[in-house]
């Protein structure tokens, strides 16, 4: 069966560790821990970065924007070269208790994903650590170390990630926040679209054998970003904004847009082929999600220039 599919390797003090800190922390403080796994989340890491791009500094929400996607799509490239399973598939003395796809059951795998290196983890280290390294603040830079410990602690309390699963998500967010700006800053703006371009193709190659959802939904994300961007910057070209009402109503829209449109685009199939982990489903993933972050990054900045005359 898919759901059983699969690597199983740890060491024995990852599983003894796990299995402690699950009994000693108790139900309450666990779902109190688990709370913070949505710092490194989809949704929260799209408001972030939607705040920063639509709202404080356009350049700036590309570098963060930039180095996340490439780590939504590296991180589950990796995973399925080691196809290592989730702490709970082996240990029994391991729970599940936030897992990743909450519309798929805990042991399929193409909905849950494999669990090396942490997906979470590598994305609160390209977020933050990127927030961190272009603004070169002390409050960003500690926030930068704290949310990505916290969001790696709580990966392994809920049960779905092992220990060097998460130290390895760190490191892969580290790699990418140190060496894709330095590419990009040495191809110069013009150039971008070449170095887009490159990244994408060479992303492409998990076509060929990545079996997740995530790596789908990464992979249209980061090529729906990549086209918005340039074609932002050609036939948009809008104009941040400081005002509070009108970053409110931004980043409002920018966040309804995106899950309405999501939702949408859900209608036209069947909920069990979207999630039957088919190619042709994670195809239709990838078409999905691409259209989604084209028309929040580079569509949707189009309705700025009719601000001021709603908020005369």
């Amino acid at each position: 069966m898919e759901a059983l599919s699969g690597n199983s390797f740890y060491f024995d003090f990852e599983v003894r560790l796990m299995e402690f800190l699950q009994n000693a922390l108790g139900e309450r403080f666990i779902s109190f821990i688990s709370f913070f796994s949505a710092f490194g989340e989809e949704l929260l890491l799209i408001l972030i970065l939607g705040f920063v791009y639509w709202c404080y500094d356009k350049k700036f929400g590309i570098y963060v924007g930039t180095n996340v996607m490439i780590g939504i799509v590296l991180n589950p490239m990796i995973k399925n070269i080691f196809w290592r399973r989730r702490p709970y598939f082996d240990n029994s003395g391991i729970k599940c208790l936030r897992p990743v796809d909450s519309e798929s059951d805990i042991y399929d795998i193409a909905g849950q994903g494999f669990s090396f290196p942490s997906g979470h983890s590598t994305n609160s280290v390209t977020s933050y650590g990127s927030l961190a390294r272009y603004k070169k603040n002390k409050i960003l830079t500690t926030l930068a170390f704290i949310f990505p410990l916290v969001v790696g602690f709580s990966r392994i309390v809920v049960g779905v990630h092992y220990p060097t699963d998460v130290l390895c998500g760190w490191l892969l967010g580290l790699a990418i926040i140190f060496i894709v700006p330095k590419i990009l800053k040495k191809a110069g703006e013009k150039n971008r679209w070449i170095v887009f371009l490159f990244i994408f193709l060479f992303c492409c190659i998990g076509l060929f054998y990545c079996k997740t959802s995530d790596y789908f939904t990464g992979l249209g994300l980061m090529g729906g970003f990549f086209v918005a961007v340039e074609y932002e910057k050609k036939f948009v070209n809008f104009e941040e904004t400081r005002n509070p009402i009108l970053c409110l109503t931004r980043v409002l829209g920018g966040g309804i847009l995106y899950l309405a449109l999501n939702s949408l685009l859900k209608l036209p199939f069947n909920p069990d082929f979207l999630t039957s982990g088919t190619f042709v489903a994670g195809m239709v993933r990838f078409v999905r999600y691409g259209i989604v972050i084209f028309v929040c990054v580079g569509a949707y900045p189009y309705l700025f220039r009719f601000e001021k005359k709603l908020f005369k």
